[in-house]
């Protein structure tokens, strides 16, 4: 199996999936920081940097497409602003997109599963309408 991870952060599906023996392909990041220590991880996994800058169509079909999008405007400590509202938590959708990209682009076959990590409260963020978007 081969994964894809957004928002990728310092590596952590990447590494899970390795762990597990699924093979980790490309990656989107934009800090500096957590994209040298994936480089350091995983040196032949690509980075694609900026999520909004990807077309699903166009990167290496995957079986595992993982993302922890911003949780800024979900979480209890924010505004909650939303999913929908939030400059931050908004970028879930460009996941969805990618994917949406992706599946077109194969007919369906890729990704196989999609895995969404983030915070409580994007349970409860508008009495619970943001998760029922998701």
């Amino acid at each position: 199996m081969k994964l894809g991870s957004l928002f990728d952060g310092s590596g952590g599906f990447p590494l899970a999936g390795a762990m597990c023996g699924i093979t980790p392909v490309w990656a989107s990041e934009i800090e500096p920081f957590p994209i040298r220590v994936t480089k350091l991880r995983f040196p032949s996994m690509k980075h694609l940097g900026d999520v909004t800058k990807i077309n699903g169509a166009e990167v290496e079909p995957v079986d595992v497409i993982t993302f922890g999008s911003p949780c800024q405007d979900l979480s209890v400590a924010g505004k909650q602003a939303g999913i929908h509202d939030g400059a931050r938590s908004s970028l879930f959708f460009e996941a969805i997109r990618i994917i949406r990209e992706m599946r077109d682009a194969t007919t369906n076959e890729f990704p196989r599963f999609a895995v969404w990590e983030n915070v409580p409260g994007a349970f409860s963020s508008h009495k619970g309408e943001d998760f029922r978007a998701v």
